[in-house]
């Protein structure tokens, strides 16, 4: 789609509270860390790390930045992250910054927390591959206990999945789905071959497990939280499907600011 027909979101928009909230400062932070990784940076190196290893493609998004690496979070949840170089013209020794946006028909679902923290791994991935490091953390078999309570926090709404969700989930999530006898399997490359499976057992609940040749390139924190995001937006999917019933309150919780006032709910936070 042409860059000057897309609609772009701000993290503060999203978040919706009329204030400075939280996550336009989580993101700031990110931008005067990170900047500096790309001042003068060999724009070959930086489009095989997009490409190659994040999926992701490097283009102009016409908001008067240098340059913009865009990746899709999930099918019509983008994120561009828009780099301007200044040198000393302000002569406050800041060089550089990213400013961060979000397209798609359903960014504005994702809320602000998702999404801040989506960018944070993307850049700590993507400063790592530049600095040619491996990750400290590699433990992905080992669950740590946020995960193990999300697991148990997220499970009751899958029971409300229908073999007649399955086409559509893979779409909306992007992933492949399978309806088994036991419950579901859903597995989606969250980057270049690094995939999240989530699996739905009735009478047991949510398990998920990690694969991938580019698995130890994330770090397993990292990897649990990417997997969280899945599982998310998988609720999200069940909630806008599911809105005549008597739904659990984790799934309201699932969505942005923006969305919940669009929709006049009550907004909960985690």
């Amino acid at each position: 789609m042409a860059a000057d027909k897309r609609k772009f979101w701000t993290v503060g928009q999203i978040d919706a509270t009329g204030v400075r909230g939280p996550h336009e400062k989580e993101l700031a932070d990110v931008s005067k860390a990170k900047h500096h990784l790309f001042v003068g940076i060999d724009k070959d190196k930086l489009e095989r790390i997009i490409y190659e290893d994040l999926g992701g493609q490097i283009e102009n998004i016409g908001l008067s930045e240098d340059w913009a690496i865009t990746i899709e979070m999930f099918p019509e949840v983008n994120i561009h992250m828009a780099y301007s170089y200044f040198g000393d013209e302000f002569g406050d020794e800041i060089e550089a910054e990213f400013k961060f946006y979000f397209s798609g028909e359903h960014a504005t679902w994702v809320p602000g927390e998702d999404s801040a923290t989506f960018i944070d791994i993307v850049m700590d991935f993507i400063e790592r591959q530049i600095k040619g490091k491996m990750p400290f953390e590699k433990t992905y078999s080992k669950k740590t206990e946020m995960m193990e309570k999300v697991l148990i926090q997220r499970s009751e709404p899958f029971k409300l999945l229908k073999e007649k969700d399955k086409n559509k989930l893979e779409s909306f999530l992007g992933a492949k789905v399978w309806k088994t006898s036991e419950g579901w399997r859903i597995k989606r490359e969250m980057f270049p071959k690094i995939l999240t499976e989530i699996k739905y057992i009735d009478q047991k609940g949510l398990d998920i497990s990690y694969s991938g040749d580019n698995l130890e390139k994330i770090n397993s924190y990292h990897i649990e939280f990417l997997g969280i995001f899945a599982i998310n937006h998988i609720l999200r999917y069940i909630t806008v499907n599911n809105l005549d019933k008597d739904l659990p309150d984790i799934c309201y919780i699932m969505f942005s600011r923006h969305y919940t006032k669009l929709k006049n709910w009550q907004h909960r936070t985690r």
